[in-house]
Parts: C-alpha cells; sequence; structure tokens
C-alpha cells in the first residue's frame, strides 16, 4: 500500500510514525453529530459517537472501541509505560488508552484527530 500517496502528511506522520498531534488542534475534538469514527487508513470501523465523551485533554477521546477494531502494545517512548493502541486491519497508530475514563469501562482511548475519518449519521 502507498501510504504517503494516500494519506496528507499530517496522517502518514501519525499513521505510520507514531506521531501524537498537538492537542486541540483537531477539529473532532468538538464534533458532536452521531456518526461513525473510522481509521483514516483503511476505513475500519473503529468508535461510534455514543462512545465519544470530552476528557478536557484536547484529544478525541472514547470509553470504549469496537469490539476487535484496535489492538495494543506496550510503549515506552515516554520513560514509561503506556498502552498504545493501533488499527486491527492497517495497523495505523492512532493513540494511548489508560485507565481514567468514565464509567462502564473507565477507559479512555485518546485518540488522534489525523488518525480518524469521521462519518455522520443520517
Amino acid at each position: 500500500m502507498q501510504w504517503r500517496q494516500r494519506l496528507t502528511p499530517g496522517q502518514y506522520d501519525v499513521l505510520r510514525h507514531e506521531r501524537t498531534e498537538a492537542p486541540h488542534t483537531s477539529p473532532l475534538n468538538t464534533e458532536k453529530r452521531r456518526g461513525i469514527y473510522h481509521c483514516a487508513g483503511c476505513n475500519l470501523t473503529l468508535f461510534s459517537s455514543d462512545m465519544k465523551f470530552d476528557s478536557g485533554t484536547g484529544w478525541q477521546s472514547f470509553f470504549a472501541s469496537i469490539p476487535g477494531a484496535v489492538l495494543t502494545k506496550t510503549d515506552f517512548k515516554l520513560l514509561f509505560p503506556r498502552t498504545e493502541y493501533h488499527c486491527a486491519r492497517c495497523e495505523g497508530h492512532q493513540g494511548h488508552v489508560f485507565n481514567d475514563g468514565p464509567p462502564p469501562t473507565k477507559k479512555r482511548f485518546c485518540n488522534n484527530g489525523a488518525a480518524l475519518k469521521f462519518v455522520g449519521a443520517v
């Protein structure tokens, strides 16, 4: 797959090089409509708007993902272990998951907006 040709430079940096976009830069952070969030790399459905919540962090946050849509690994890039998650299909980096989210899961999937494509409900 020709990732550089399919993705914007920002999407490429996040999805293929595990970069993190600056907080409060994605228009998806304030997206309030009902719909579905897809991987910007391969279009796999990752989250529904019903899973989204305002974490106050500056990144899109979800308390759960679509079952089987993301895979995780341990990331030591900041010297302490974090759980990185990526698209189960194309392995594009999405963000990190933390244990400080709301019920029912108490998880916070902190997602880069550049890694997502939002499709509003019809």
